[in-house]
């Protein structure tokens, strides 16, 4: 029983030793197999973008997060960045989802993202206060505001003057300003041709009368003619059938003649006193009537799509504040000020009794357009003006964002803008931060350019020389601070593209050679069943409608070229 019992122990001993010698060469073939994973540099725990290539800390005191060469590899590149329509490649999703046609949208891994896409970390994003907004349609509405300059009716604009040479003799409206009716006497004038041509007038009509009773008919004729050239002459000098016939029943000539106002209104101008000698056509008074005036407003070229004649304008004036006047565009006029690069408008304004509306000041004015374009709008301040193109950053989803190009429409109320093309609705664009988006993205596509063009230098060279060129030295990672993982993997794919000609897929214009494309010479190439004129030779997705290109023969590719009206060459 004893030796039964020394036995089991010893075998239990022997078990145990045996499991800790596995379970030790087990852990360290993998404390070996862990550090044989190659450290590429360091980037920082809170902004990804800064990197160093020694371990250090940041301001905050973390530990920068090392970077292994395995994640670079197939893990991380099959990492969908975000989803695209199958049909329009523009049009993107965060989330998979379907089109209108029910075909699910293609997931675009961050292998496959496009050279001007940026990817920024949630972190970084927070710390910028980057913010979206979705692109819908809207009803686009505005109201313009300006300001207007009261002036005079031109219509309604009097200048009393006289066709004869005489005197003042008396004024009636003595004073500017004076307001004055229809049919009221202005002024009495003396005039010795008028006299004189009332006792002329007078002497014919005796004389007619007399040729009538015994004079023959041509003698008659003759005597009324007289008498109708003396009444011309005075009708000539605005005397009225009324007073010409006062003169006929009075039967001697009157010493002075009254002008009559023509219409109501306001004498703005006052240029005679009593006892002036006045000449035929001079000036005496000029009267206005302020029943209506108008108001001259200066509108922008950009805001002329949304006035039309007839639009109702709300008038304020600063003296009377609170109340809101009414008046209508009657007129807008056909040319732009030379400075101030404005047009004109006018708007008619019937005024009130007390002649609030005085010609020289200025009001207020708001048009309220009755124009609603249903139209795609995003916020205005999520365009970046360049000068020469209008650009919007779309949010791809997952941290990815790409700058567009867009043009604009009308611009509405509420700080929003119409797109004409370059969005599509349900898209998410940035609405703050986006310069700073915009200039990381024209960042990366610098330094993937200049990366491009410093590796074809080498070639270059041994090609011109047979001697062996020095290698250059490796860019100091200080730079790659700048830099973020995405364009690294970009430059990757771009290079290994660059190798073979026509290994991406390509549209192709004009007359396409089919057999240009065919670069390993099987006979065999490359073709999308939509788009039948991008080629390539390689395996790949047509970048217009997201669809996967088919292997076909060269000879089957220029039959369905043909067939879509492509020309082909032979």
């Amino acid at each position: 029983m004893k030796k039964l019992i020394i036995t089991g122990i010893i075998s239990i001993l022997i078990g145990l030793g045996g499991g800790w010698l596995i379970f030790k060469n087990h852990s360290s073939a993998n404390s070996a197999n862990s550090g044989a994973r190659k450290i590429l540099f360091y980037r920082s725990p809170m902004n990804p973008t800064v990197t160093s290539k020694v371990p250090m800390k940041d301001q905050m005191g973390m530990d920068y997060v090392p970077v292994y060469a395995d994640q670079s590899g197939s893990g991380e590149g099959r990492r969908i960045a975000y989803y695209k329509s199958p049909m329009d490649s523009t049009i993107t999703s965060p989330v998979p989802k379907k089109d209108s046609m029910g075909m699910d949208y293609i997931p675009v891994y961050t292998n496959e993202v496009g050279v001007d896409e940026i990817h920024i970390d949630p972190a970084t994003q927070q710390n910028t206060g980057v913010t979206t907004e979705t692109v819908e349609k809207m009803n686009l509405t505005r109201t313009v505001r300006t300001t207007a300059n009261i002036t005079y009716d031109e219509t309604k604009l009097y200048t009393i003057s006289t066709k004869i040479m005489g005197y003042i003799e008396k004024l009636y409206v003595d004073y500017t300003g004076q307001v004055v009716k229809k049919g009221q006497p202005l002024l009495e004038i003396y005039s010795p041709d008028l006299v004189s041509t009332q006792e002329e007038y007078l002497q014919a009509i005796k004389y007619r009368d007399e040729i009538s009773k015994n004079g023959s008919l041509i003698s008659q004729k003759g005597a009324e003619q007289l008498v109708e050239s003396a009444k011309r002459r005075l009708l000539y000098w605005d005397i009225s059938e009324k007073e010409i016939k006062a003169l006929e029943k009075r039967g001697t000539p009157q010493k002075t003649m009254i002008i009559y106002c023509p219409a109501n209104g306001i004498v703005t101008d006052k240029m005679v006193i009593n006892g002036q000698n006045i000449e035929p056509g001079m000036a005496l008074y000029k009267i206005a009537n302020l029943s209506t005036v108008w108001g001259i407003a200066q509108i922008y070229q950009y805001e002329l799509p949304w006035i039309k004649v007839g639009d109702k304008v709300n008038l304020q004036l600063s003296y009377i504040p609170g109340k809101t006047f009414e008046g209508r565009i009657s007129f807008i006029y056909p040319y732009v000020d030379s400075e101030s690069k404005t047009v004109q408008v006018r708007i008619d304004i019937h005024n009130t009794n007390n002649f609030e509306f005085k010609p020289g000041m200025f009001a207020d004015a708001s048009i309220k357009s009755p124009l609603i374009l249903k139209t795609m709008t995003v916020p205005n301040q999520a365009i970046i003006h360049t000068g020469t193109r209008d650009i919007a950053i779309i949010a791809l989803g997952n941290g990815y964002f790409k700058p567009v190009n867009v043009v604009l429409g009308a611009r509405g109320d509420g700080g929003y803008v119409q797109i004409l093309s370059g969005l599509h609705e349900g898209e998410e664009i940035v609405t703050s931060s986006e310069f700073l988006i915009d200039s990381e993205s024209n960042l990366n596509a610098a330094l993937n350019n200049m990366q491009a063009g410093s590796s074809s230098v080498p070639n270059e060279q041994n090609n011109s020389s047979s001697k062996p060129v020095a290698e250059k030295p490796a860019m100091d990672n200080s730079s790659s601070k700048v830099m973020n993982m995405n364009a690294d993997k970009t430059t990757k794919i771009k290079n290994e593209l660059m190798k073979d000609t026509h290994a991406s897929p390509v549209e192709y214009k004009g007359t396409i050679d089919v057999k240009s494309v065919d670069d390993n010479k099987d006979g065999k190439v490359y073709q999308c069943p939509m788009d039948f004129n991008v080629l390539a030779d390689k395996p790949g997705i047509d970048p217009k409608c997201g669809m996967k290109l088919q292997e076909v023969t060269i000879k089957q590719a220029e039959t369905n070229l043909k067939e879509h009206g492509f020309k082909v060459k032979q």
